[in-house]
Protein backbone atom coordinates (compact mmCIF):
# COMPACT_ATOMS: atom_id res chain seq x y z
CA UNK A 1 0.00 0.00 0.00
CA UNK A 2 1.10 3.37 -0.53
CA UNK A 3 1.62 6.16 2.34
CA UNK A 4 -1.93 7.85 2.17
CA UNK A 5 -3.37 4.18 2.22
CA UNK A 6 -1.04 3.62 5.63
CA UNK A 7 -2.17 6.54 7.33
CA UNK A 8 -6.03 5.76 6.70
CA UNK A 9 -5.70 2.24 7.58
CA UNK A 10 -4.33 2.70 10.79
CA UNK A 11 -5.45 5.90 11.45
CA UNK A 12 -8.17 5.09 15.18
CA UNK A 13 -10.98 7.21 15.27
CA UNK A 14 -11.18 9.15 17.97
CA UNK A 15 -15.41 9.64 17.74
CA UNK A 16 -16.56 6.60 20.18
CA UNK A 17 -17.21 6.36 23.90
CA UNK A 18 -16.16 3.59 26.24
CA UNK A 19 -12.67 1.50 25.87
CA UNK A 20 -12.13 0.52 22.22
CA UNK A 21 -9.77 -1.74 20.61
CA UNK A 22 -7.68 0.14 18.19
CA UNK A 23 -6.49 -3.53 17.29
CA UNK A 24 -6.16 -6.70 19.27
CA UNK A 25 -3.13 -5.77 21.38
CA UNK A 26 -3.65 -1.69 21.62
CA UNK A 27 -6.38 -0.36 23.80
CA UNK A 28 -7.98 3.42 22.84
CA UNK A 29 -9.42 5.01 26.36
CA UNK A 30 -11.77 8.14 26.37
CA UNK A 31 -11.24 9.96 29.04
CA UNK A 32 -13.01 12.86 30.51
CA UNK A 33 -12.41 12.67 33.91
CA UNK A 34 -9.97 10.06 35.76
CA UNK A 35 -9.23 6.68 34.55
CA UNK A 36 -7.32 3.95 36.50
CA UNK A 37 -4.27 2.53 33.91
CA UNK A 38 -1.31 0.29 34.74
CA UNK A 39 1.71 2.27 34.99
CA UNK A 40 4.04 2.10 31.87
CA UNK A 41 1.12 0.68 29.78
CA UNK A 42 0.76 4.64 27.97
CA UNK A 43 2.51 4.75 24.45
CA UNK A 44 0.17 7.59 23.61
CA UNK A 45 -2.37 10.33 24.29
CA UNK A 46 -3.93 13.22 22.69
CA UNK A 47 -5.85 16.20 24.57
CA UNK A 48 -4.50 17.43 27.87
CA UNK A 49 -3.40 14.35 30.27
CA UNK A 50 -1.84 14.55 33.34
CA UNK A 51 -0.17 10.67 35.08
CA UNK A 52 -0.44 9.98 38.64
CA UNK A 53 1.25 7.04 39.89
CA UNK A 54 0.03 5.55 43.02
CA UNK A 55 1.62 2.93 45.04
CA UNK A 56 0.78 3.45 48.53
CA UNK A 57 -0.23 -0.02 49.86
CA UNK A 58 -2.85 1.78 52.44
CA UNK A 59 -5.14 3.96 51.27
CA UNK A 60 -6.68 5.60 48.08
CA UNK A 61 -5.13 3.86 44.73
CA UNK A 62 -2.76 1.36 45.73
CA UNK A 63 -0.42 -1.02 43.68
CA UNK A 64 -1.71 -3.93 41.97
CA UNK A 65 1.02 -5.96 44.00
CA UNK A 66 1.90 -5.36 46.95
CA UNK A 67 5.80 -5.02 47.87
CA UNK A 68 5.25 -6.75 51.30
CA UNK A 69 4.04 -9.90 49.48
CA UNK A 70 6.47 -9.99 46.19
CA UNK A 71 9.40 -7.71 46.76
CA UNK A 72 8.45 -5.72 43.99
CA UNK A 73 5.46 -3.35 42.77
CA UNK A 74 3.06 -3.30 40.02
CA UNK A 75 1.40 -0.05 40.69
CA UNK A 76 -1.60 1.73 39.01
CA UNK A 77 -1.86 5.27 37.79
CA UNK A 78 -4.22 7.87 37.45
CA UNK A 79 -4.77 9.47 34.08
CA UNK A 80 -6.41 12.52 34.44
CA UNK A 81 -8.11 15.16 31.60
CA UNK A 82 -9.77 15.06 28.34
CA UNK A 83 -8.76 13.37 25.31
CA UNK A 84 -7.87 9.76 23.92
CA UNK A 85 -5.32 7.43 25.75
CA UNK A 86 -3.78 4.40 24.23
CA UNK A 87 -2.28 2.17 26.42
CA UNK A 88 -0.99 -1.45 25.58
CA UNK A 89 1.08 -4.11 27.43
CA UNK A 90 3.88 -5.47 25.87
CA UNK A 91 2.65 -6.63 22.90
CA UNK A 92 -0.12 -8.68 24.81
CA UNK A 93 -4.29 -8.97 23.07
CA UNK A 94 -6.46 -6.84 24.71
CA UNK A 95 -9.37 -7.89 26.61
CA UNK A 96 -12.36 -5.39 27.03
CA UNK A 97 -15.12 -6.73 29.60
CA UNK A 98 -18.33 -4.79 31.17
CA UNK A 99 -19.22 -5.38 34.37
CA UNK A 100 -22.96 -4.87 35.23
CA UNK A 101 -23.81 -3.60 38.74
CA UNK A 102 -22.49 -6.14 41.43
CA UNK A 103 -20.86 -7.85 38.92
CA UNK A 104 -17.19 -8.83 39.87
CA UNK A 105 -14.17 -10.50 38.01
CA UNK A 106 -11.23 -11.81 39.91
CA UNK A 107 -7.86 -10.93 37.97
CA UNK A 108 -4.20 -11.93 38.26
CA UNK A 109 -2.55 -8.65 39.11
CA UNK A 110 -0.29 -8.96 36.25
CA UNK A 111 -2.92 -8.87 33.39
CA UNK A 112 -5.26 -5.76 34.77
CA UNK A 113 -4.74 -3.14 32.03
CA UNK A 114 -7.23 -0.65 33.04
CA UNK A 115 -10.63 -0.38 34.42
CA UNK A 116 -12.97 2.66 34.59
CA UNK A 117 -13.24 5.28 38.16
CA UNK A 118 -16.34 3.67 38.62
CA UNK A 119 -15.38 0.48 39.39
CA UNK A 120 -14.44 -0.86 42.59
CA UNK A 121 -11.33 -2.90 43.93
CA UNK A 122 -9.15 -4.89 46.43
CA UNK A 123 -6.25 -6.52 46.31
CA UNK A 124 -5.61 -10.28 48.03
CA UNK A 125 -3.03 -12.94 47.67
CA UNK A 126 -4.32 -16.43 46.72
CA UNK A 127 -4.13 -18.21 50.09
CA UNK A 128 -0.77 -20.32 50.49
CA UNK A 129 0.59 -19.42 47.40
CA UNK A 130 2.80 -16.61 48.63
CA UNK A 131 6.77 -17.78 47.81
CA UNK A 132 5.42 -21.08 45.44
CA UNK A 133 5.18 -19.66 42.32
CA UNK A 134 5.33 -16.12 40.67
CA UNK A 135 2.24 -16.04 38.49
CA UNK A 136 -1.17 -15.68 40.47
CA UNK A 137 0.07 -14.76 43.33
CA UNK A 138 -1.92 -11.40 43.96
CA UNK A 139 -5.22 -11.13 42.17
CA UNK A 140 -7.59 -7.85 41.84
CA UNK A 141 -11.28 -8.14 42.48
CA UNK A 142 -13.14 -5.99 40.22
CA UNK A 143 -16.42 -4.39 40.78
CA UNK A 144 -18.75 -3.31 38.65
CA UNK A 145 -20.42 -0.69 37.61
CA UNK A 146 -17.83 -0.22 34.45
CA UNK A 147 -15.18 -1.50 31.86
CA UNK A 148 -12.49 -2.90 32.74
CA UNK A 149 -9.46 -4.38 30.25
CA UNK A 150 -7.15 -7.38 30.46
CA UNK A 151 -4.12 -8.73 28.89
CA UNK A 152 -3.31 -11.94 27.78
CA UNK A 153 -0.38 -13.85 25.46
CA UNK A 154 -2.31 -15.20 22.94
CA UNK A 155 -6.68 -16.02 22.52
CA UNK A 156 -7.45 -16.89 26.19
CA UNK A 157 -10.02 -20.23 27.10
CA UNK A 158 -13.06 -19.91 29.61
CA UNK A 159 -13.11 -23.20 31.22
CA UNK A 160 -16.08 -24.46 33.79
CA UNK A 161 -15.03 -25.87 37.34
CA UNK A 162 -14.01 -28.03 38.10
CA UNK A 163 -10.78 -27.75 37.19
CA UNK A 164 -6.88 -27.24 38.18
CA UNK A 165 -4.69 -24.79 35.88
CA UNK A 166 -1.16 -23.42 36.14
CA UNK A 167 -0.88 -20.24 38.29
CA UNK A 168 1.32 -18.76 36.10
CA UNK A 169 -1.21 -19.08 32.70
CA UNK A 170 -4.40 -18.64 35.16
CA UNK A 171 -5.78 -14.83 33.94
CA UNK A 172 -9.06 -14.61 35.75
CA UNK A 173 -12.29 -15.99 37.44
CA UNK A 174 -15.68 -15.60 38.69
CA UNK A 175 -15.57 -13.55 41.94
CA UNK A 176 -17.98 -16.48 43.57
CA UNK A 177 -15.15 -18.79 43.48
CA UNK A 178 -12.25 -19.29 45.96
CA UNK A 179 -9.02 -21.45 44.60
CA UNK A 180 -6.99 -23.63 46.62
CA UNK A 181 -3.44 -24.15 45.89
CA UNK A 182 -2.47 -27.65 45.71
CA UNK A 183 1.30 -29.07 45.23
CA UNK A 184 1.14 -32.76 43.17
CA UNK A 185 3.91 -34.95 44.93
CA UNK A 186 4.36 -37.09 41.62
CA UNK A 187 5.78 -34.15 39.56
CA UNK A 188 7.86 -33.21 42.13
CA UNK A 189 10.15 -36.44 42.37
CA UNK A 190 13.21 -35.21 40.13
CA UNK A 191 11.46 -32.39 38.52
CA UNK A 192 11.58 -28.70 39.08
CA UNK A 193 8.98 -27.95 36.71
CA UNK A 194 6.46 -25.20 37.97
CA UNK A 195 3.65 -28.00 37.43
CA UNK A 196 3.98 -29.45 40.42
CA UNK A 197 2.29 -26.51 41.80
CA UNK A 198 -1.72 -25.73 41.12
CA UNK A 199 -4.82 -23.75 41.66
CA UNK A 200 -8.04 -25.74 42.42
CA UNK A 201 -11.17 -24.53 41.04
CA UNK A 202 -13.88 -26.33 42.59
CA UNK A 203 -18.19 -26.21 42.50
CA UNK A 204 -20.16 -26.21 39.62
CA UNK A 205 -21.06 -22.81 39.23
CA UNK A 206 -18.64 -19.87 37.57
CA UNK A 207 -15.73 -19.65 35.22
CA UNK A 208 -12.00 -19.56 34.69
CA UNK A 209 -9.77 -17.99 32.63
CA UNK A 210 -6.46 -19.34 31.36
CA UNK A 211 -4.35 -18.27 28.64
CA UNK A 212 -2.09 -20.43 26.18
CA UNK A 213 0.81 -19.21 27.96
CA UNK A 214 2.65 -18.92 31.15
CA UNK A 215 2.95 -15.58 32.45
CA UNK A 216 6.48 -16.45 33.95
CA UNK A 217 8.39 -18.36 30.77
CA UNK A 218 10.85 -16.73 28.96
CA UNK A 219 9.59 -17.25 25.60
CA UNK A 220 5.94 -15.80 24.93
CA UNK A 221 3.45 -16.23 22.67
CA UNK A 222 2.89 -12.67 21.86
CA UNK A 223 2.91 -13.53 17.75
CA UNK A 224 -0.44 -14.99 17.95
Amino acid sequence: MDLQEFTQSNTPSEDSTGFRKVNNRLLDVPVDGTVMVKAGSMVAYTGEMTFTGRSSAEGGLTGFVKEAVTGEGTPVMEAEGSGHLYVAEQGKKVQVVDLDREESLSINGDDVLAFESSVEYEINTVGSLSGMAAGGLTNVYLSGPGEIALTTHGDPVVLTPPVFTDPDATVAWSANLSPSIEVNKKLEIGQTSGESIQMAFTGSDGFVVVQPNEEGSVTQSQNQ
